[in-house]
């Protein structure tokens, strides 16, 4: 038996590959710790009971004891035994990739849902953990003098973990139908919505602060912003946006976290456009593609059309540009969010595909269709107004085919009502 410390900063870290371990150390140091030293441990068969090899375990136990290690944390997500039997092995705080993401996430969470969600993701993590928490009562398993309540207190615990979790899935339920209906209004308001998702650290809350003047956080380390931001975007020679700004994905992300932040990763589904932010300095970019995309997949939103945002080119001396599919729409952008270059052919590349089949014309309305009027205009599409001798209004707009029919429609008015079209 070892008492486990209360504190673990000094960590050192187990990788099963070398050309993976800078991303690990990276979400190490975002969670605090202090590298004492690494193991590599290559791509062979995890062992059942321990994970590790026995060699690579005496190794690693000489590690952990020549530089007085606190903690060791593994880059693979370890069941509940193996947790168990590496600490008991190594006498020392075990933590598998998914624990450390969870306690970045339990970090930088600042909203009221965000806590929420983090708290969920971690109470099913934890779970099925319980038994390590309460070795201390292990010895109380039986014999004379040794009988106690540790089995009593593991299902008391329990008990208690299932009850938190209900009351999180309660209150999450609450924020989740208020989310549904702001999302219901900004449907209504016929306002499209960009999502920006992208790799953690590719430039997305820069690129969202440059776009929007918001006010984020913005900090060169790993899963710096959870909490989702939204703002109003007025696209020149176009109409008003809502850009929105999402969670950084990750390699490996923990099925706890992409259960628990679903629904704030709902704006990526319900969006008319994905953003996608790439680090284009980045050697393993294609392979963050696939795994940004795998988990829109799981969300269900591999549907929603993207384009590309290639971002930082600054560093590697590229040029801003823009290239188009054969239907006009953008296919991918080149930009530096942190230079400010290339943002006119991003708001180009959104144009193309918000506005694709945009109109323009002049639209008359009567002097008793002041609805109708305040309509056009919380549509955003009105670019000119004119006020008529008789009291009534010509409204110089910018709309989408779909829009403007689906507007003369329902308010019962005569496509005859939309004057020339350019």
């Amino acid at each position: 038996m070892f008492e486990r410390p209360k504190l673990g900063e000094e960590a050192t870290l187990v990788h099963a590959y070398k050309e993976h371990s800078f991303e690990f150390k990276e979400l190490a140091i975002s969670a605090g710790a202090i590298i004492t030293d690494n193991l590599f441990i290559g791509g062979r068969r995890p062992d059942k009971r321990y994970y590790l090899g026995k060699g690579k375990l005496d190794e690693l136990r000489l590690c952990v004891k020549s530089n007085q290690s606190e903690l060791v944390i593994i880059d693979a997500a370890l069941s509940p035994s193996q947790e168990k039997n590496i600490e008991q092995y190594l006498k020392c705080r075990v933590l598998d990739r998914s624990g450390l993401i969870l306690d970045i996430f339990a970090q930088r969470a600042r909203s009221f849902e965000g806590k929420l969600q983090v708290e969920l993701a971690q109470l099913r993590h934890i779970s099925t953990r319980l038994i390590r928490g309460w070795t201390h009562l292990e010895r109380q398993k039986g014999g004379i003098g040794l009988r106690g309540p540790g089995e009593t207190q593991l299902e008391t615990d329990r008990r208690l973990i299932d009850k938190r979790i209900r009351q999180l899935k309660y209150r999450l339920g609450q924020v989740d139908r208020r989310r549904s209906m702001n999302r219901q209004n900004r449907l209504k308001a016929e306002i499209p919505i960009v999502a920006i998702v992208g790799y953690t650290n590719a430039g997305k809350s820069t690129l969202f602060k440059e776009l929007t003047g918001a006010n984020v956080l913005i900090k060169d380390q790993l899963f710096a912003t959870l909490d989702p931001t939204m703002r109003r975007l007025d696209l020149p020679e176009g109409g008003p946006i809502i850009l929105t700004d999402t969670v950084g994905f990750i390699k490996d992300l923990p099925h706890e976290l992409v259960a628990a932040f679903r629904a704030t990763l709902q704006e990526a589904k319900e969006a008319n456009l994905i953003l996608h932010v790439i680090d284009a300095s980045d050697p393993n970019r294609w392979q963050r593609i696939k795994q940004v995309n795998q988990v829109l997949d799981q969300l269900g939103a591999s549907d929603v059309p993207q384009l590309r945002v290639y971002n930082k080119i600054d560093k590697m001396r590229y040029k801003p540009k823009l290239t188009k599919r054969l239907d006009g729409r953008g296919r991918a952008v080149w930009i530096s969010a942190a230079k400010n270059q290339g943002l006119s052919f991003l708001i180009d590349g959104l144009r193309s595909f918000i506005y694709k089949n945009l109109l323009s014309g002049r639209i008359k309305l009567k002097n008793n269709q002041g609805k109708q009027r305040a309509k056009l205009f919380e549509m955003g599409v009105v670019k000119d107004e004119k006020v008529l001798n008789d009291g009534s209004w010509e409204l110089a707009i910018q709309i989408t085919k779909k829009d403007i029919l689906r507007f003369l429609k329902k308010e019962g008015m005569s496509a005859d009502a939309f004057g020339k079209i350019s």
